[in-house]
């Protein structure tokens, strides 16, 4: 196993129904980092990676909504997360009548 890289860099968001912004509940570098990642994967949570975001995310307090500045980058990143977790699904019945 690779020793970390205390360059790297991770960042976690959550937003949930309700929530007025999507807030950064998990943030580190090197070892933290590796930890974000690996608990990410562990329940199956696809991963973006964007040395660009994570420099703007890890610039948020934790536990702290996105700035407004954020949110169309936020916004895509979440529009993109949501076509590929439709991608990975199991065909699921329509709703609509037949």
């Amino acid at each position: 196993m690779n020793p970390p890289d205390p360059r790297r860099s991770a960042a976690a968001l959550s937003y949930g129904q309700g929530d007025k912004a999507p807030r950064v509940v998990a943030k580190g570098y090197g070892l933290v980092a590796d930890q974000i990642i690996a608990r990410a994967r562990e329940h199956g949570v696809f991963l973006h990676e964007s040395r660009e975001m994570v420099a703007l995310l890890m610039q948020v307090d934790l536990d702290r909504d996105i700035p407004p500045a954020l949110y169309r980058a936020v916004a895509e990143l979440l529009a993109w997360l949501y076509r590929l977790e439709k991608a990975t699904l199991p065909d699921q019945p329509s709703d609509e009548p037949e």
